[in-house]
């Protein structure tokens, strides 16, 4: 067992790690150079880097390189040039970080949502109000109510910034018909869910998040900590826990499905009660 002098000197050489990789992450140097900088060997360094972060020094500098990369895209700088800016030796790297990273290609992730069109349409449900939206690969977004239609189609705009974003009422209707039908038997009911493809767009993170959401079975529950160990990452329940809140499209992607180990069902971006009232429908179509 180590001892709080041992903790604290391994401290001291993370934070000189941190600083140096900050310093040089547009060099993008190698870990051994890393070490060196630091006076420890290079698997010494792995292994306490890794302890420490919780990741890797390369997934820590992708990780540096990545939100730099997007400070630059943000200023409407062209994807090579930012290429050379991050340190990276070609586009296609760049393409490989952000595909890694965030899901998105790097032109995707400057563009916004440009070049895509979206429709959406607010419609009644039976548990009340909601705002879908969809593009041609599938649906975007879909929330209930809060505060005001006005509101909850601002944050619609927010996460498209560039997309031509259309109201659609005919077009979104069917959709909605769909996804709330009366679940009378569980099996169809799942299958009706499978039929409808979704856009979801998110860092690489959230992404595998949402995908362990959509493999739990209607009519049951899991818990943060499950999907933590799902994805891998089982010391990642707070994060897990922060992109479970981020889901874009509920009902579809069910995070009214994640409860507390504790076996209370938590809270809920739209309301515990309609949490509840979410899954007393799939336990209903479970039963019949």
């Amino acid at each position: 067992m180590e001892s709080s002098t041992d903790l604290s000197g391994h401290y001291q050489l993370i934070e000189r790690a941190i600083q140096y990789i900050t310093a040089n992450v547009q060099r993008q140097p190698e870990l051994d150079e890393i070490a060196s900088a630091i006076g420890v060997s290079e698997y010494h360094f792995q292994r306490l880097f890794t302890r420490w972060a919780g990741i890797s020094p390369k997934r820590f500098m992708q990780f540096l390189t990545k939100e730099h990369a997007k400070e630059l895209l943000s200023r409407s700088e062209n994807l090579l040039d930012t290429t050379h800016q991050v340190g990276l030796s070609s586009l296609g790297r760049l393409h490989d970080l952000f595909i890694n990273t965030e899901a998105v290609t790097p032109g995707e992730y400057k563009s916004h949502g440009a070049g895509l069109t979206i429709r959406y349409g607010l419609h009644p449900t039976p548990f009340g109000q909601c705002l879908i939206a969809a593009t041609e690969r599938g649906i975007c977004h879909l929330s209930f109510i809060q505060a005001s239609e006005g509101g909850a189609i601002d944050n619609l705009v927010a996460d498209w910034k560039q997309a031509k974003i259309t109201e659609d009422y005919i077009s979104t209707a069917p959709l909605i018909a769909r996804i709330f039908a009366t679940p009378e038997i569980d099996s169809a009911f799942d299958k009706e869910y499978q039929r409808i493809s979704l856009h979801l767009r998110g860092t690489n993170f959230q992404i595998k998040v949402w995908e362990a959401l959509l493999d739990i079975p209607t009519g049951s529950v899991t818990t943060y900590e499950h999907i933590a160990a799902q994805i891998g990452n089982p010391n990642a329940v707070r994060a897990v826990g922060t992109a479970v809140g981020h889901n874009p499209i509920a009902v579809l992607v069910p995070c009214h499905r994640v409860i507390r180990k504790s076996g209370e069902f938590g809270n809920y971006r739209y309301g515990s009660a309609r949490k509840l009232a979410l899954l007393a429908r799939e336990f209903r179509a479970d039963l019949a």
